[in-house]
């Protein structure tokens, strides 16, 4: 999904600006959220906002948030919850499915991997038996017991 704009509330007025670093930015979104998401854009230009407000302007966080967000949460049982958090989970998910750190921090759009590892650091297992075992898999894989490369026959 592209993130081509932003919308910034100044003294009560909604401001459309670029996204953070004034670019736009492709956010990974999983397959089986691309057909759901798909099914809501449909008729929409390509062009539109996904999500709107019922006016069909765009979102305002305050609104969406005490009106919409807060309650969903509540009602599973996540009182609290806050849309940031949803950024911690998708980098928690992130990791747990295998990203490495370069991945994740261009996902989240950290301006370092080091910014990355302060914050998610705990997430990244610290597991070399788990090293030594894709050690041994690449070398049973390939033969790299050879310093040249064997004869022309």
């Amino acid at each position: 999904m592209t993130v081509a704009v932003a919308f910034a509330e100044v003294g009560g007025e909604l401001v459309e600006g670029t996204p953070k670093n004034h670019q736009r930015r492709s956010v990974p979104i999983p397959r089986f959220l691309v057909d759901e998401l798909a099914v809501h854009v449909a008729g929409k230009r390509r062009d539109a906002l996904v999500f709107t407000a019922p006016n069909g302007g765009p979102l305002r966080n305050t609104n969406f948030r005490s009106r919409v967000f807060a309650p969903a949460a509540a009602s599973v049982g996540l009182a609290g919850l806050t849309p940031h958090d949803l950024r911690h989970t998708a980098a928690s998910l992130a990791v747990a499915a295998g990203a490495n750190v370069k991945a994740v921090q261009r996902m989240l759009r950290h301006a370092s991997a080091s910014m990355t590892l302060d914050v998610y650091a705990g997430l990244f297992g610290d597991d070399l038996d788990a090293v030594a075992n894709r050690l041994d898999e690449a070398v049973a894989a390939r033969d790299y017991s050879r310093t040249r490369p064997p004869a022309a026959a």
